[in-house]
């Protein structure tokens, strides 16, 4: 039996402290874009329009903040979730320098907790990942936990670590691109004349469209971003015989989705939270509604910054967790994050 293929990481195969450097580096351009734009499709102003992003004071217009997010989080699928079950939760992410086309992304993670799930046939991963530029740049940086395989059922525990995480990145430490200035913002080419005062926390804005997945797109999709794991790709992973939609799919299908409502919640910079709530299958169809959770200055030019709490859900279902607390059946995607809006 040849010895030469990778069969991916299995839960004892982590230790804390352990840190891996992901394979392969990926220069990423317009290529990247246009498919993006395509797939989802987003309509943000600044990652449209050189002219817009000139006009805010950038050099040119940059890459979508999710090119950046998938490109990095594909890199560490084959070490990190290739014999995943499923992809739980991120915490403490931020968006540290815009990505331009013609930068190449590479990734590293450290791992910082483990523990084992009850059943002894899988455990809990914790890592840091941190993205970076071909300057050596920090470009992004969160922390993800992952629900992996065990290789051998009968493996002793590792000790359990369950790191302390933050539960929103304080908005004082959200990075601001550099020459960002919204002074001149133009409502009209952005698409809406809602800013940063016309939103109050507790509102709910529902984004009215709806998109089915089909499993052609979700197939490109997870092909573009490098994402090799198994239950994305391979029917037999899944008692179900399906494959699964990868969650980032439907993280940026519902951000494109938002765009009706919260077209100048510009820039991703944050990332509090998030859940993948329930599985997503090709054929379902994914709705989006966004809660504003608190809004915050920045020290940019006429930018503010915006919390929203995104879901995504299938269907025509309403409401998002039961009595007990637990996601309802129809809840696809929880998200909590900071955006850059013109004030």
């Amino acid at each position: 039996m040849s010895t030469k293929t990778n069969p991916g990481r299995f839960f004892e195969d982590y230790s804390v402290g352990q840190v891996i450097r992901h394979a392969v580096p990926r220069t990423v351009g317009q290529g990247e874009r246009a498919l993006y734009h395509a797939l989802y499709p987003a309509r943000g102003a600044i990652y449209s329009s050189d002219a817009f992003a000139q006009a805010c004071g950038l050099a040119a217009s940059p890459l979508d903040d999710l090119v950046a997010f998938h490109t990095v989080f594909g890199k560490t699928v084959p070490d990190v979730s290739l014999n995943a079950v499923a992809n739980l939760g991120y915490a403490e992410g931020r968006w540290l320098a815009p990505v331009w086309p013609g930068d190449t992304l590479s990734s590293e993670s450290e791992v910082i907790g483990l523990k084992q799930n009850s059943n002894g046939r899988t455990g809990v991963v914790w890592v840091r990942t941190t993205g970076r530029n071909q300057r050596g740049e920090d470009v992004l940086s969160y922390v993800r936990w992952v629900m992996v395989r065990k290789r051998d059922a009968d493996a002793p525990a590792p000790e359990t670590v369950v790191p302390t995480l933050a539960g929103v990145v304080d908005a004082a430490d959200l990075v601001i691109p550099k020459g960002l200035d919204f002074t001149g913002y133009d409502f009209d080419l952005a698409g809406e004349p809602h800013r940063l005062g016309d939103y109050q926390p507790g509102e709910v804005i529902h984004h009215v469209d709806g998109v089915t997945v089909e499993e052609a797109e979700h197939m490109l999709a997870t092909r573009l971003w490098q994402n090799t794991a198994k239950v994305h790709f391979d029917a037999t992973q899944r008692e179900d015989g399906k494959r699964l939609i990868y969650g980032g799919h439907v993280i940026s299908l519902a951000r494109a989705l938002s765009f009706n409502g919260l077209a100048n919640a510009q820039m991703i910079v944050g990332l509090n939270a998030g859940a993948h709530a329930n599985p997503c299958f090709a054929g379902d169809t994914v709705r989006a509604w966004s809660e504003v959770i608190e809004t915050a200055e920045t020290p940019a030019p006429g930018v503010g910054a915006i919390r929203l709490r995104l879901v995504a859900a299938k269907g025509d279902g309403e409401g998002l967790r039961d009595d007990a607390g637990k996601y309802l059946p129809h809840v696809l995607l929880d998200l909590d994050y900071w955006a850059l809006m013109p004030v």
